[in-house]
């Protein structure tokens, strides 16, 4: 689960500062300058390079759910019994952990 977590938190990360280098380029738009406009340039790529980027980890990440989620169908539907037992199970323990608050 830990993998996850840091999964969704690059996102995250990614989407700010893509979000932080667009505004940025938005802020000096009105500066000129042959040095300012190299610098515009490789900015530009590098946030048309990241937003690929998420955009396939995030195609890769919902890949991999649906994978999982057919996994747990497969599973439930295997094992309906079995299922139900480990469903109770938790919202148990989860409505004990609750109540003690």
């Amino acid at each position: 689960m830990v993998e996850r977590i840091s999964a969704d938190q690059l996102i995250d990360d990614l989407t700010a500062v893509i979000r932080d280098a667009e505004s940025l380029l938005r802020a000096t738009a009105a500066q000129t300058g042959e040095k300012v406009e190299e610098v515009r340039a490789r900015a530009e790529e590098s946030v048309r390079m990241a937003k690929e980027r998420l955009s396939g980890l995030e195609q890769e990440t919902l890949r991999h759910a649906r994978e999982l989620a057919g996994e747990a169908d497969v599973y439930v539907r295997g094992n309906p019994w079995q299922a139900v037992g480990i469903a109770a199970g938790v919202g148990l323990l989860l409505g004990l952990l609750m109540s003690r608050r």
